[in-house]
């Protein structure tokens, strides 16, 4: 691979130290719970994952603390106690059996960047703040970004009771079985007078830059996300004994659904709208028995928010129809709005210039997924810096992203905080 110049020499990350950190950080996952890595939102494993990130900033002088919303954070001191502070994170919880590099890369950068700036004494008028957000994935209770919601005030104690995994545990008893009081989380809501800017690198779980031979993007708008649950509720017979014309087959009204959904997506593509079925539960479950209920999970993207909503109401009404059909009652329960957002042009271009600096020409992309900088954006002046995904793959254990890669993004991501400690 060509070496990239560097302009601040003594800032390029560490490669073997950033792979230490991606393998401690693999290595907290659920026993017996297949490949990949399981660690989820609120979890016991999410909360040692966080301890790790603690350990190593204390250890470097910094400041560290958990808020009540369980969102870790460590604080460099500026050189101007008055300043507000550039801050930058991503997340340690994971999708079931999910990738070793979602959400952690971001992490790993953050420790990486705060022990270049420590080693090597590099001045700083504002404070640099690191940030690890709890229950950035979506796939325990159906909320993306809770911990940075929380912050940005856009989810608070009465959210979270109604909330629940397949389980049926609650966000809120789950945060409480790990020592955090949900009845408290509005306390972690954080001020935009503290802060100046936020930016946080990901993997860019897509194949943009990999099939444009580019090593770094930045992000200039986020997809919002329309997430429901939709149950059906037929009738439960024998599959012998019941003709066809007289079935209430929750399980084929759920096989149409699916391909209305991407029928919707596939027609509203344009605008760069997704629509995913994720998740499909279907009872009893038996071979023999015509299936009497089902629930799909469904996901709807996009960058054009009144096209988001509309084709997730289209979805709606065409299942409520095709259930009609079928004799098949039909719920819709919706389980989180995120609005698409576009990132502030100043911030990207300091990104731009920062990658300039380093002799790389980065492609400018929106995200097709969510992130914890899209609700960050709420509070602060917020952008993104992507790296490359082998074959776009992601929430999958054969996600992976070079190493090589990872350190260039990190040293980008110092490069930027340094940069836009010295604009504002």
């Amino acid at each position: 691979m060509t070496a990239v110049p560097i302009a601040h020499e003594a800032l390029g990350a560490d490669p073997n130290r950033l792979r230490t950190l991606l393998d401690r950080f693999a290595g907290l996952s659920e026993p017996d719970s297949g490949p990949g890595v399981t660690r989820l939102a609120y979890s016991r494993l999410e909360r040692e994952a966080h301890a790790v990130f603690a350990a190593h900033m204390t250890g470097l002088g910094a400041a560290v603390w958990t808020d009540a919303a369980g969102n870790t954070l460590a604080e460099l001191p500026g050189t101007d106690p008055a300043a507000p502070a550039v801050g930058t994170g991503s997340h340690l919880d994971s999708v079931p059996n999910g990738g070793r590099f979602d959400g952690i890369v971001g992490v790993v950068a953050a420790m990486e960047t705060a022990r270049l700036v420590t080693t090597h004494r590099v001045g700083h008028r504002h404070p640099l703040r690191f940030v690890v957000f709890a229950a950035e994935e979506g796939a325990r209770f159906g909320q993306a970004c809770t911990g940075s919601r929380i912050v940005a005030g856009l989810t608070g104690p009465d959210d979270l009771p109604g909330k629940r995994d397949a389980d049926g545990v609650s966000l809120a008893d789950a945060m409480s079985g790990v020592g955090l009081d949900p009845t408290r989380v509005s306390d972690a809501r954080w001020d935009p007078a503290g802060w100046a800017a936020f930016v946080e690198l990901h993997i860019e779980q897509g194949a943009v830059l990999e099939s444009t031979d580019r090593r770094v993007g930045v992000v200039d708008a986020i997809s919002g996300s329309t997430r429901m649950r939709i149950d059906l509720a037929g009738r439960a017979s024998h599959s012998g004994g019941t003709p066809m014309h007289l079935r209430a087959d929750a399980a084929a009204a759920a096989a149409e659904i699916v391909l209305l959904v991407e029928s919707v997506a596939l027609r509203a593509a344009a605008w760069g709208t997704r629509a995913t079925v994720g998740r499909i539960d279907v009872a009893p479950g038996s071979m023999t028995t015509i299936a009497g209920s089902a629930s799909l999970w469904v996901d709807v993207r996009g960058l054009d928010g009144d096209r988001q909503h509309r084709a997730a109401t289209e979805i709606v009404e065409s299942a409520t129809a095709a259930c009609a059909r079928r004799g098949v009652r039909c719920t819709t329960t919706p389980l989180a709005e995120t609005p698409p957002v576009p990132l502030p042009a100043a911030v990207r271009d300091t990104l731009v210039a920062a990658c300039a600096d380093l002799g790389l020409e980065p492609t400018v992309l929106p995200s097709g997924a969510s992130h914890d900088a899209q609700q960050v954006n709420e509070v602060t002046p917020t952008g993104m810096i992507f790296i490359p995904s082998r074959d776009g793959i992601s929430h999958d254990p054969a996600e992976h992203t070079d190493i090589d890669d990872v350190a260039l993004g990190t040293t980008v991501l110092a490069e930027s905080l340094l940069r836009l400690d010295g604009e504002l």
